[in-house]
């Protein structure tokens, strides 16, 4: 397969974790004989500081002549700090969002094993977690219409979503839950919010032509807590952009980090493929980036362009490093790998997973993997 792919390392760690998920997909193309053809441009940050314009015309053009796009992180603390700034890194991210009709994100979260005890939950709670959030991407209040009064003093963000907008991510979840353990749980606000009682509405009349999917639901105030408490309980959550945000960032800290977790924006159209952190400035060019995140990003890419076994393959070797604790020093404080090794270990592991692999433990434990 010959595939073009946009990619937009963006800023701070973006670039690091990017470079590790292309050199899997290379190995990829090594591997399986295809051929992928990358297209670099600037967002976020980055862009702002060359042309202004967190997403540039020429950015948006790329994106827009490629099928799939790879995503770093965007964000810097020049912007972030600084409440009056009239442009910031997210409005591109946000823009190019709704330009590529990117409605629903898809953040699978799984707790690995081998990783258990770094949760911050206890290890009966999460042990065997697996569970997908799809959350609706360009509606909602992140995108209503904002007011300002003219003294500063009073400020109104609308939420508003359509039968249309909901009806379309409702299809996608009921589908997954489908396939998947054949439960599906709505997240909102119906006891107070209006836009809440229209999803809950649209979501069950939906849900009559998935009669195999059992269909339950939980005020968001409620999830939350049930999140920690039983994370187990879940299988496919579906929610509103707001709602979506919040949970799945404290979903995130299920698994022991959030440089484990991948996700995809996904249209009619076009796909964007990123993890799920954010740009982490303070640990820029310092080779500490967990890059796991953006590989399963890469592989969830390519299940998306229908390269099953390629995307499997990936997430096996994505395995084998965390079995082998070759991991960065968000999961492994005490270890002596950086996010260009991991990312060399997985890389390699693509390559030779077909075949019997032989890791030498005594060179793993010294922070120099061979596979043999």
């Amino acid at each position: 397969m010959e595939l073009k792919i946009a990619l937009l390392p963006g800023d701070g760690i973006g670039p690091e974790v990017t470079e590790q998920a292309v050199k899997c997909l290379h190995a990829v193309e090594e591997a399986f004989n295809h051929h992928f053809v990358f297209t670099e441009a600037h967002a976020g940050a980055i862009a702002i500081d060359h042309t202004g314009d967190p997403l540039p015309e020429a950015t948006l053009q790329v994106c827009k002549e490629s099928k799939v796009v790879l995503f770093g992180a965007i964000g810097d603390p020049k912007y972030d700090n600084d409440p009056s700034a009239k442009v910031r890194p997210e409005q591109g991210l946000l823009k190019l969002r709704k330009e590529l009709g990117l409605f629903t994100n898809i953040r699978p979260l799984k707790v690995y094993p081998s990783l258990v005890d770094r949760s911050p939950l206890r290890p009966e709670k999460v042990a065997g977690c697996d569970f997908t959030i799809y959350r609706e991407l360009t509606g909602g209040i992140y995108f209503g219409k904002k007011t300002l009064s003219d003294d500063g003093t009073v400020a109104s963000d609308l939420c508003e979503y359509s039968e249309k907008e909901i009806g379309r991510i409702a299809h996608m979840a009921f589908k997954a839950a489908k396939a998947r353990n054949k439960k599906l749980t709505l997240i909102d606000k119906a006891n107070v919010l209006e836009t809440s009682r229209l999803w809950r509405k649209v979501v069950t009349r939906i849900g009559e032509s998935y009669p195999e999917v059992a269909l339950d639901f939980l005020f968001v105030d409620n999830a939350a807590m049930q999140m920690i408490l039983n994370p187990k309980q879940f299988d496919v959550i579906l929610t509103e952009n707001m709602f979506g945000d919040i949970i799945s960032d404290e979903a995130s800290v299920i698994g022991g980090s959030i440089g484990l977790l991948a996700s995809a924006s996904v249209g009619d159209g076009h796909a964007m493929f990123e993890p799920i952190h954010g740009s982490f400035p303070e640990g820029a060019g310092k080779n500490i980036a967990n890059p796991i995140a953006s590989i399963l990003s890469a592989s969830m890419l390519l299940d998306h362009v229908g390269l099953a076994e390629e995307a499997a393959t990936v997430r096996a070797a994505v395995d084998k490093a965390i079995e082998k604790n070759v991991v960065t020093p968000d999961l492994n404080p005490d270890g002596n790998y950086g996010t260009d090794q991991v990312g060399d270990f997985i890389a390699h592991s693509i390559v030779d997973i077909h075949e019997h692999i032989s890791f030498n433990d005594e060179n793993i434990e010294a922070g120099k993997s061979t596979i043999i």
